[in-house]
């Protein structure tokens, strides 16, 4: 088990550095469909952490909302941010590649609007996942 919570801590520090990442750009004002798919990758990684801390040896996938449902299964409590993960895996792909869009691209597509909202829910699904960890350690201890 202290392997799991060692790879819970690598993916929560890589994700609690992409979420500056973001908040940089954010502050920025540049770079939005950027930021909004770090904020994605922020997401994603600090749900990772929480599987891997409740003893998963691997996580695969991408979708935000599929890791939250995994994370129901553990705690009924993560159904909390289950709609925070629904819009944050909207930025996955359209964020990046111009054909993940009807029409435009990336760059020219996504605002501040839309980083501020990614911004918003990823915090979200952080204050969650940093209690849930917090508790995973306190158990194991």
């Amino acid at each position: 088990m202290k392997q799991s919570l060692r790879e819970a801590r690598r993916w929560s520090s890589q994700a609690e550095d992409d979420l500056k990442f973001a908040k940089w750009i954010a502050k920025e004002k540049h770079f939005f469909d950027k930021g909004c798919f770090i904020t994605q990758q922020a997401g994603e990684k600090i749900l990772k952490a929480c599987l891997y801390a409740s003893g998963e040896r691997q996580v695969f996938g991408h979708s935000l909302y599929e890791l939250a449902q995994d994370l129901v299964r553990l705690d009924s409590k993560a159904e909390s941010i289950v709609d925070q993960a629904k819009l944050l895996d909207r930025f996955y792909i359209p964020t990046r590649y111009p054909n993940g869009l009807p029409g435009g691209v990336p760059f020219q597509t996504f605002g501040e609007n839309d980083l501020q909202d990614a911004i918003s829910s990823v915090e979200k699904i952080f204050a969650f996942c940093k209690h849930f960890l917090r508790k995973v350690e306190s158990h194991r201890e």
